[in-house]
């Protein structure tokens, strides 16, 4: 069963749309692009055997989507997105989050350790380049993490560097007025991207916003499709513990998670270690201010 997730829900968006993709039976993990001896497509791009029909489609849309599709296979796992971003804009690694009322909820992907990381201390902080980009509906750029212009990110660039990301990327995934999340990509070493880069991350970006969208249309409302949801990991625990805040508090979910960040952060500890102790209630907050432990 796919888990509850508090607060997740899709910004600007009342029912789940029905995009083209969805009326595509476009499928990821367990699933499959349509059955055998059928058309599969991917924003009007579709395949039969090994005859590709394209309407309407830029070359480099479909560039992209042969990567992610492939020459052979109808099968399409979640975590391959994040492995074709970072490919496609030419970075060391890449991330995809998942965001609502500015915040982010989850990682649904991650390439290596470092973007693993990214995710989840814009998870834990609340700060970063998914952040913003969601937050401003546009590409956040910083070619030099070590020495940047400003010091935008100030809890997050030291890891993040320390690991060794050097320039940092973030991309909205949204379609229209529905917010999803943002791409994140970094490279380790510093620089702008190319032009080509940042088209390129553009289209990728896209490409996942109706790819996540299919997958959450048939989830019922409030669940995170399993699909999505098997790429959470330890972040569960955070919802689960920001549900249980909550309810202490007597407050929204986005209080709540607001207020385990403080914590986590006032005593110098992981925010997945104070959401278990928690869970497992050796934790409580109080309305007051105070914290028992």
């Amino acid at each position: 069963m796919s888990p509850h997730v508090s607060g997740l829900r899709l910004a600007g968006s009342g029912a789940m749309p029905r995009t083209p993709v969805a009326r595509t039976r476009m499928h990821m993990g367990r699933r499959r692009f349509g059955s055998p001896g059928h058309d599969f497509c991917i924003n009007r791009v579709c395949r039969k055997g090994t005859v590709s029909v394209v309407n309407g489609a830029s070359k480099r849309r479909l560039r992209i989507l042969e990567l992610l599709i492939g020459s052979s296979s109808a099968d399409l796992e979640t975590g391959h997105l994040c492995a074709v971003s970072s490919q496609v804009a030419g970075m060391t690694g890449a991330g995809i989050t998942l965001m609502s009322d500015g915040a982010a909820r989850g990682s649904i992907c991650t390439t290596d350790k470092v973007s693993a990381l990214m995710e989840e201390l814009e998870f834990t902080l609340g700060e970063g380049p998914c952040v913003d980009a969601y937050r401003y509906q546009r590409p956040v750029m910083e070619p030099n993490l070590a020495n940047p212009v400003s010091n935008r990110w100030q809890a997050f660039s030291g890891p993040v560097v320390e690991a060794g990301a050097q320039a940092v990327f973030g991309f909205p995934i949204q379609i229209g007025a529905i917010k999803l999340g943002a791409l994140n990509l970094y490279r380790d070493r510093p620089g702008p991207m190319a032009d080509e880069q940042h088209a390129d991350a553009m289209v990728m970006s896209d490409i996942a916003a109706h790819a996540i969208l299919e997958q959450q249309s048939n989830a019922p409302p409030g669940i995170l499709a399993a699909e999505l949801a098997s790429g959470f990991g330890i972040q569960y625990v955070i919802h689960q513990a920001t549900g249980m805040v909550a309810a202490q508090l007597e407050c929204d979910v986005g209080e709540a998670l607001v207020r385990l960040r403080a914590y986590a952060y006032s005593v110098d500890r992981p925010l997945v270690e104070v959401a278990r102790d928690v869970v497992s209630r050796r934790l409580q907050f109080r309305p007051e201010g105070d914290v028992d432990s």
